[in-house]
């Protein structure tokens, strides 16, 4: 069978095509590293297997993060990225302080159900070995949404629809979201958090 000769400029166009455009790499080696988290197991995830499951050189990984802690800040970025845009979403739409807590509640649990790699970031499972300064970035996270449901549900009690001190009700709605974000973490099915949410805030 006679074979056609193929037009070297046809090539290094395919070539080109399929080589991943700026950023788009580094985008590609953060779901995977959140995919393999969502996995789960006892095992860190290592460089070299992230390597591997991307069929890529550790080298080639390097060219994009300096460290693997690089990479968990850009996921811990995203994270942060994507929460306080909605919580400013739901502060922007809603008047109400009890109104705002409950969906900035919602919206946190969610996050973790739809995220599962992610939630065991936040919930410090997949921190466990890594640098510690990464535990540090979880937890100021945390409480700068501790904070915004203070902000809340201070905003409540001037409406006269909480009659609780604000600062103790947003530490036990964080509390319950820790225990839910470490259920969902490790496998659990979501908790049904109305009633739970309705008995916090009231």
């Amino acid at each position: 069978m006679e074979t056609a000769d193929v037009d070297p400029g046809l090539s290094t166009a395919v070539s080109a095509r399929k080589r991943p455009r700026p950023g788009e790499r580094r985008a590609q080696i953060l779901q995977c590293l959140a995919g393999m988290l969502e996995e789960g197991g006892a095992d860190r995830v290592t460089t070299a297997a992230l390597a591997q499951r991307l069929h890529v050189s550790e080298a080639a990984l390097y060219r994009h993060f300096a460290s693997k802690a690089q990479m968990f800040d850009a996921l811990i970025d995203f994270i942060e990225h994507s929460m306080f845009g909605l919580i400013n979403q739901i502060h922007a739409q809603h008047d109400s302080g009890l109104n705002q807590a409950q969906r900035t509640m919602q919206a946190l649990l969610a996050f973790g159900v739809r995220n599962p790699g992610l939630c065991r970031v936040l919930a410090g499972g997949a921190l466990v070995g890594e640098n510690a300064r990464l535990q540090q970035r979880v937890d100021q996270f945390l409480e700068r949404v501790e904070a915004a449901l203070r902000q809340s549900l201070r905003l409540a009690r001037e409406q006269n629809a909480l009659q609780a001190d604000p600062a103790q009700r947003a530490q036990w709605l964080m509390t319950y979201a820790g225990g839910c974000l470490l259920r969902v973490a490790r496998g659990h099915p979501a908790p049904d958090a109305e009633s739970a949410l309705h008995a916090l805030l009231g």
